[in-house]
């Protein structure tokens, strides 16, 4: 074989791998959508509220890389209906109503405050591996499905207020205190 064919055999087996990709994800996807229930999607009021600065928010906001959302069933099953599984710049700002990763590029994502069950801190989710306590993870549930949302802070000692944050938003709910595990 001279160095074109080799060339071209490389080029046609690397594209063959990206349209596997593709077509495991596609499928993923479809089968997500039958059986998880539909997220929640954030008012439009409030965004309006949030982007203008005029919400009133529990802590100041943080920014960084919101790097998915997992089933509660494993943290590499990554969300893969609509675009909640896919990394992007973001805000996170904790309202008393909820919270809300305003994402750049991509759908805002919405988590009321009666859906928050834990908040942690974790090295990694869905193949995003960030250190020790490099990621704050969110257990939120919608019906009976539980779903882990993790979030990248720019700065990590946000960490230290926004767990403690967190898990009193979701006793303030529920009425009981959770231990985030």
């Amino acid at each position: 074989m001279n160095r074109l064919s080799l060339t071209l055999l490389f080029v046609a087996v690397f594209l063959l791998l990206v349209a596997l990709m593709w077509w495991g994800y596609r499928n993923r996807a479809r089968r997500q959508a039958k059986v998880l229930p539909a997220l929640p999607t954030a008012p439009e009021d409030l965004l309006a509220s949030v982007r203008s600065g005029a919400a009133e928010t529990v802590l100041p906001p943080s920014t960084g890389v919101y790097a998915s959302t997992v089933t509660g069933a494993s943290w590499q099953d990554r969300v893969a209906v609509g675009d909640v599984g896919f990394r992007a710049d973001a805000t996170a700002h904790l309202l008393a109503d909820g919270l809300l990763f305003d994402r750049t590029g991509a759908t805002p994502v919405w988590i009321p405050a009666g859906s928050v069950r834990a908040a942690r801190t974790e090295a990694g989710i869905a193949g995003k591996v960030m250190g020790r306590d490099g990621l704050l993870v969110v257990r939120w549930a919608v019906g009976e499905q539980e779903f882990d949302t993790g979030f990248r802070a720019d700065d990590k000692d946000d960490y230290e207020r926004w767990v403690p944050a967190l898990r009193a938003l979701c006793s303030n709910q529920t009425g009981e205190g959770h231990d985030g595990e």
